[in-house]
């Protein structure tokens, strides 16, 4: 006969499975994280990390919508068509696979007249990037400029972007061509100055400037280039950055204390007024739209872009050795 089981025994052994089927639901649950969705995958259970982990260079990203090497971002107002449709027909004409081209508007408290007007251009050239959350004006720029590298930052994946104006003509084939050789990292391209005094009075008055009685050195606003590292610096640390009245000032104090490659180009023509017309120019601020077709009709028929070369200032290169008050002394034979 059989060895009889003890009654007490008999329940240890019911029970011990049992605890075991509890003990392995709970592990899987605890996997989880609580969740009631199933998931097909193995189940593993491993540290909580966030695929945005600061410092974790690894870490997965989200993938954007939008890619290109070079973005353009093109600071225009909701009834300025026509400066649009001339930069659309010359120098954005054959912008190529490696530039993205953008004109960024603030829609906020537009007329019902206006919105319908942009809807119909961008349902006709789908390069419009509106900011709903934005009333457009002179006074709103840094804000302007804050919000479209934002969403450049979050939307796009790309290696630099030119900041520009709707009066700025640019010889897009030159400047990727350029940035085909440059730095991929830490880079802020355009024509400096830093012995500009603050404005304390009139259009441009900074009356929230009190870091010293000049600016800090700075890439004038009707164009410069930065890459795609300093852009997610600017958009990530957005909330904290002080807005200043001109977004090319601001733009300079965000990035003073970064480990950036300034690069000073006296071919960036983006000072307040032109200093005239250069075949050597990549970049040229205040333009008519007369002087964006004459210059596109001109590289087209002769290869170059004026048709008689005029410097109406001096240029200057900038000297990184002195102080800033002491960098851009205007000399003749520069650009």
């Amino acid at each position: 006969m059989g060895r009889k089981t003890k009654p007490g025994m008999a329940k240890i052994m019911f029970i011990m499975p049992c605890v075991f089927i509890i003990f392995i639901i709970y592990i899987i649950s605890t996997c989880n994280d609580g969740s009631s969705n199933q998931s097909t995958k193995p189940v593993t259970c491993e540290p909580h990390q966030s695929s945005h982990q600061e410092g974790d260079k690894n870490a997965p990203r989200p993938k954007k919508k939008l890619s290109s090497f070079l973005v353009v971002l093109i600071m225009t107002g909701p009834q300025l068509v026509e400066r649009r449709y001339t930069i659309r027909e010359t120098w954005l004409q054959k912008h190529g696979k490696d530039v993205l081209p953008k004109f960024v508007v603030g829609t906020a408290e537009l007329k019902e007249s206006d919105k319908k007007m942009l809807d119909s251009e961008q349902a006709r050239h789908k390069d419009l990037l509106f900011l709903p959350k934005l009333k457009d004006s002179f006074g709103s720029l840094t804000n302007k400029l804050l919000q479209m590298l934002t969403w450049l930052d979050r939307n796009v994946d790309f290696q630099y972007v030119l900041k520009a104006d709707d009066d700025t003509y640019v010889r897009l084939d030159a400047v990727v061509k350029e940035l085909k050789s440059k730095s991929k990292e830490k880079l802020y391209w355009g024509f400096f100055d830093g012995r500009a005094h603050a404005h304390r009075t009139g259009r441009y008055a900074e009356t929230d400037w009190v870091l010293c009685d000049r600016y800090l050195p700075y890439a004038m606003g009707g164009g410069y280039v930065l890459s795609s590292d300093l852009v997610s610096f600017i958009a990530n640390n957005a909330q904290y950055l002080k807005r200043y009245h001109a977004e090319d000032v601001s733009v300079g104090s965000w990035l003073a204390a970064v480990d950036v490659k300034r690069e000073h180009d006296p071919r960036f023509d983006t000072e307040f007024k032109s200093r005239g017309c250069r075949n050597v120019y990549i970049v040229t601020h205040k333009q008519s739209i007369q002087d964006m077709r004459s210059k596109y009709q001109q590289l087209q028929t002769t290869g170059k872009m004026c048709a008689k070369e005029q410097q109406f200032r001096l240029s200057y290169v900038y000297n990184w050795e002195k102080v800033p008050t002491e960098c851009c002394e205007r000399v003749e034979g520069v650009p």
